[in-house]
């Protein structure tokens, strides 16, 4: 098959200009109709340079009768641009597990990281046994509702913890920046669709799936483990590893239970702090690493659409739209966007008592009448209290402390119009942007919720946004603190056989221990992490 890509065709296509598309590309080539066997969309993304004239912009596979004599006749002509093989991106296995498997292997944590390497590990047919400290994932969603219906937390069971960790409670964004040359995304999403998400997460260019799609398909993930022999057990939080001289053989579980293995793959996620805590004093190697923190901004959907699409606003095939910014400041900090959910709401993802944390989520519609997005600064570890690896964790609970009493120590977000944080005073009541935060929301100033040095940079770069997007400073925009996971703030280090630097068998991976940062990185961690604890199962 040939690709060809940058196939531009307006909004209002129709599925025969896809073929008609691609005989004007290979016109030069004499290709017919006839000729073309099947094509094949792999992405297709859109162009809202021009707002007049937005295009979808595809990546086609194309099966021609004759793809040789088609390339040999373009590249006689120096007409290649654009075209060139489709390269093979079927998975394949790396290993397969012994008939006489001594052990099986341990994944603790159950977000995107965990699932794919235990679901990868299962059907290589190691049986892996996954550990959850939470619920099952239709209970902890019934947890997770008490606290933003009720303001009742629990610890153990909330949007950070419990089966398809913290990306089940966001917009479901299946793209990343990271490098694939093994092609392990479209590993990933090909199997969130035979999970149950929809087919075009393999063709659009920025895929998501939502909060009530992701429920589903983590159930049906599990499912497929067990049926490859491998178990998902619940409430079952690790307190300790069982070492030998710096060798892992086995966990400790809270209520005392030893499981005997050699190979712990450790996908906890980034707020698992008493876990670090745990590690930390065990010896394993850990190091304090970057993070960011800010507040959620809340702008009319409506608003970012007409800037963004101008005419074409409220197109069903644009949908809803999105923003990325980015702005160096003047006091040497960058601030930029994070996590933008178009159409969505924000949400408490606290997980420790007497803390206000925020994030956002949208469904699949992208619906809902607020676009919201984090608005963060970096802080390093030269920001931290002290230089003790866990130095982050703390700086993160003082100012989600910080957060819960400026909003009245119910559990409700401080919150502030745009207008009145750029102007330095305290908010007193809303705007025209009505909160989607629950529990609620309590109007205050800002600033006591995290450091000076964001208070300043985040004022700065609202205004350089503003330029790029006119209205994005608007007064009655809503700012909710505070956004503190934005990462983890810990490194578990790893040598180039992706083990503990200091740990033999314990194989750090995903958000938690500072390898990825989404759903699909963290999935895609989780897969090079199963694949090297497979490897190495079978060489041992």
């Amino acid at each position: 098959m040939l690709r060809l890509t940058q196939i531009k065709l307006p909004l209002d296509y129709v599925e025969a200009d896809i073929p008609a598309a691609i005989l004007r590309r290979l016109a030069r080539a004499a290709v017919r109709p006839e000729d073309i066997l099947r094509y094949t969309v792999f992405r297709r993304g859109y162009d809202a340079r021009k707002k007049s004239a937005i295009t979808f912009v595809f990546t086609l596979d194309v099966e021609l009768r004759d793809e040789a004599a088609v390339l040999q006749s373009l590249e006689a002509q120096q007409d290649t641009a654009n075209i060139g093989p489709t390269p093979d991106t079927n998975y394949r296995f790396v290993a397969k597990a012994p008939a006489n498997l001594a052990s099986r292997p341990v994944i603790i944590g159950t977000g995107p990281c965990g699932l794919l390497a235990g679901l990868l590990l299962a059907q290589m047919g190691f049986r892996p046994i996954l550990l959850e400290r939470g619920k099952a994932v239709r209970e902890r969603t019934k947890d997770t509702w008490g606290l933003w219906r009720q303001g009742e937390l629990n610890p153990e069971s909330n949007v950070q913890f419990g089966e398809g960790g913290a990306g089940t409670f966001s917009d479901g964004k299946l793209y990343t920046q990271i490098k694939d040359p093994h092609h392990y995304g479209r590993k990933v999403l090909t199997e969130f669709v035979a999970a149950g998400a929809p087919d075009e997460i393999l063709y659009v260019s920025k895929p998501h799936i939502g909060t009530f799609r992701l429920v589903k398909m983590v159930e049906h993930i599990r499912a497929t483990i067990h049926a490859l022999g491998g178990e998902v057990r619940f409430n079952s939080r690790v307190e300790a590893l069982d070492l030998d001289a710096r060798q892992v053989r086995g966990v400790v579980l809270a209520d005392g239970q030893r499981i005997a293995t050699e190979h712990v793959l450790l996908a906890i996620g980034h707020s698992a702090r008493d876990t670090f805590t745990h590690l930390h004093r065990q010896g394993v190697f850990i190091e304090a690493k970057p993070f960011s923190i800010g507040f959620r901004i809340e702008h009319p959907q409506a608003l970012i659409d007409r800037v963004r699409f101008g005419p074409a606003a409220g197109n069903e095939r644009l949908g809803a739209a999105d923003y990325k910014l980015v702005h160096h400041c003047a006091n040497g900090r960058a601030a930029y966007s994070f996590c933008m959910c178009p159409g969505g709401q924000v949400v408490a993802a606290t997980s420790e008592p007497g803390q206000v944390v925020t994030n956002g989520m949208s469904q699949y519609s992208r619906a809902e009448r607020n676009a919201n997005a984090a608005l963060v600064v970096e802080v390093t570890p030269a920001d931290f209290p002290s230089a003790d690896p866990l130095a982050g964790i703390e700086f993160q609970r003082h100012w989600e402390a910080q957060a819960f009493t400026a909003g009245g120590g119910r559990y409700a977000a401080p919150a502030q119009r745009v207008g009145d944080f750029l102007a330095g005073r305290p908010s007193t009541q809303l705007g025209a942007v009505d909160p989607s935060y629950q529990p609620g929301v309590h109007m205050t100033d800002l600033a006591t919720c995290v450091p000076p040095y964001v208070v300043e940079a985040l004022r700065e770069a609202i205004r350089a946004f503003d330029r790029e997007i006119p209205g994005f400073a608007m007064a009655d925009a809503l700012l909710t603190g505070v956004e503190t996971r934005t990462s983890s703030p810990i490194r578990i280090t790893r040598d180039a056989s992706l083990q503990s630097l200091n740990t033999r068998g314990l194989y750090p991976a995903g958000e938690g221990a500072g390898y990825a940062g989404g759903i699909l990185s963290a999935a895609v961690d989780g897969i090079r992490v199963a694949e090297a604890i497979a490897l190495d199962m079978v060489k041992g």
